[in-house]
């Protein structure tokens, strides 16, 4: 498992349509990726799951994975968050 924390960069937060890219590219791997906000915890393939952390723009989200690619997995999300 791979952990790490990620910055939301936006200024309307994690809203619509940085969520869909988000789960577009999570998509594309086959490890497990979570965010966690607080108490929220969202499968990064999950639309409503995301849009449920309700992660406003500076909000510190913590990111991790497992699988055979979360390194790889790690790495684009962080980079999708500008990180």
């Amino acid at each position: 498992m791979t952990n790490t924390r990620v910055r939301v960069p936006w200024p309307e937060g994690l809203h619509l349509r940085q969520a869909v890219r988000l789960v577009r590219t999570a998509q594309r791997f086959r490890a497990e990726i979570r965010l966690r906000s607080a108490e929220r915890i969202a499968d990064v393939r999950s639309l409503l799951g995301v849009l449920a952390l309700c992660a406003a723009m500076g909000a510190t989200l913590d990111l991790e994975a497992t699988g055979e690619d979360e390194q790889e997995a790690i790495r684009t999300v962080q980079e999708f968050f500008g990180g």
